[in-house]
């Protein structure tokens, strides 16, 4: 398992994100996200600061609309525009989906802001560990 923390900056807080390890394996989960509120314009950029150079400039972000009561869309993100999508899909309700227009896409577990920190250190293993055949 991966965990992609940044270090904070003198007022920020640590990103709480883990991320599943790369590898070949298809998964339909890549990894759990959980914001400290459900404020997508003050979580949201921190959460695409966070995430490995690797996975390129993420152009579109898809959040489930019952969850995110404000949602923008389109967010300046680092001087990037980051379209800003929402689904009610019953099966999207606690992920994020983020696109990365020629490197991928990558579905996160989103971890309930108020989650206690007992609860939400297993759902995060677990989440970063989950595989289609799991």
């Amino acid at each position: 398992m991966t965990a992609a923390l940044q270090p904070p900056h003198s007022s920020s807080p640590v990103l709480r994100l883990r991320l599943a390890p790369h590898g070949d394996v298809p998964r339909s989960i890549d990894g759990a996200w959980w914001p400290r509120s459900y404020d997508l314009l003050a979580e949201l950029p921190s959460l695409l600061a966070g995430l490995p150079r690797t996975w390129g400039h993420i152009a579109s972000v898809t959040v489930n609309g019952a969850l995110w009561p404000t949602t923008p869309g389109r967010m300046l993100v680092s001087n990037e525009v980051v379209r800003v999508c929402r689904t009610v899909a019953a099966s999207a309700a606690h992920t994020i989906v983020l696109l990365a227009p020629g490197q991928g896409r990558w579905d996160l577990l989103v971890v309930p802001p108020d989650t206690t920190e007992e609860a939400a250190g297993p759902l995060m293993a677990a989440a970063a560990g989950m595989s289609l055949e799991g």
